[in-house]
């Protein structure tokens, strides 16, 4: 059973930031789609921790950056849409218990 790690997300007008907090995460996949999927999956001390989350809007997957560290994973998101979202996931109340503002 996989365990989900800890996501942080801000945002600007233009862009998205997620940081996926997972301190010496191995096999490090993530994946983004223009219609605002966003998934991870990684294993630390052979534990599989993975993250499925359906984006309010959709994203500009060529313009969208990440960067593998040592203590967390950090993708730039560039929106499709220059605006401010109101939050960030697509499904209304309360967000999963994972995602936090940073």
């Amino acid at each position: 059973m996989s365990r989900h790690p800890t996501v942080k997300w801000v945002q600007r007008s233009d862009k998205l930031y997620l940081t996926v907090e997972l301190p010496d995460a191995k096999d490090v996949k993530l994946k983004l789609e223009p219609e605002g999927k966003f998934s991870f999956f990684a294993t630390k001390d052979d534990i599989p921790y993975e993250a499925d989350i359906e984006l309010l809007d959709k994203v500009n997957v060529e313009e969208s950056k990440y960067n593998i560290g040592v203590r967390s994973i950090v993708y730039v998101i560039k929106k499709a849409e220059q605006k401010l979202w109101s939050r960030l996931v697509k499904q209304e109340g309360k967000p999963p218990v994972f995602v936090k503002v940073d």
